[in-house]
């Protein structure tokens, strides 16, 4: 049974990451080939640089999924908080039901339903264009929310209560214990909820397509766009690079979480 185990993990590894690995690959190609590799190259990435609406689109990328993962962090934090502080267990059931809804919704109801509310609010207050950068912002924060609270309470739950109630009996105010005792506690659920929702908002289209204006183009709707003719080699390079960034990202927050794991059992050993 260990052996078929191992030999299954390793089949579905090699699905999840074989198509990944094979972008990469084909990013040096020095043809436009996608099945032949003639030579290593650096000039899809070169030529990848040199093209300033592509830089636009990865620059208005980054900017939106910055912007939505650190506002969601923070909005999904404070909704964690108050969630786990709830006392009656049908609130709670019901807002964790909530909660979980928008991320069993398909994208596609998502994205037509914020639209529909984007332009009615836009006519009820008279604006010029019903669609903007904005409206996008506000979709990809909510988007992400769910995301970030239920990495944030399972975190809420592990943490000790009475770590609290001491730091407020030593002259802690409530805020001031908050931010003492339980946000270190949670910050590996934080953290994992921005990373989540980072990379949620960097790769969405659907949501996107319905919610931009005419004027804010992402990268993945750049793509799309690109895809009615042909999809050049420059853009396996930025997928590889956008690929690579996140990976590289990952395994810094892991060590770094793993580094201060081990610190706190040894300082809890030490005493």
């Amino acid at each position: 049974m260990k052996t078929f185990g191992k030999i299954f993990n390793t089949c579905v590894y090699i699905l999840l990451y074989a198509p990944l690995l094979i972008m990469v690959f084909f990013s040096f190609n020095e043809s436009k080939s996608t099945s032949v590799f003639t030579g290593f190259s650096l000039k899809w990435y070169l030529e990848l640089f040199s093209k300033s609406d592509i830089i636009e689109a990865l620059s208005n990328t980054l900017i939106l999924a910055v912007l939505s993962a650190l506002i969601a962090t923070v909005l999904g934090t404070v909704a964690a908080v108050g969630l786990y502080k709830m006392r009656s267990k049908f609130i709670y059931n019901t807002m964790n039901t909530v909660t979980n809804l928008p991320m069993m919704n398909p994208d596609i109801v998502t994205g037509v339903s914020l639209m529909l509310l984007f332009v009615f609010a836009g006519r009820l207050l008279g604006f010029a264009e019903y669609l903007s950068f904005w409206t996008l912002l506000i979709a990809h924060i909510t988007f992400n929310l769910p995301y970030v609270i239920l990495n944030v309470l399972p975190k809420l739950r592990q943490t000790d209560v009475s770590l609290y109630e001491a730091a407020m009996d030593l002259g802690c105010t409530p805020i001031k214990a908050f931010f003492k005792v339980i946000m270190p506690a949670i910050m590996p659920g934080v953290v994992s909820g921005a990373l989540m929702a980072f990379t949620l908002s960097l790769d969405d289209f659907v949501i996107s397509y319905y919610t931009t204006g005419a004027d804010f183009q992402t990268l993945p709707l750049k793509i799309f766009a690109m895809t009615k003719k042909t999809v050049k080699p420059d853009m396996y390079a930025l997928s590889s690079l956008i690929f690579i960034t996140i990976l590289v990202l990952l395994i810094v927050i892991n060590v770094l979480q793993e580094k201060s794991e081990r610190k706190l059992k040894g300082e809890f050993n030490k005493k």
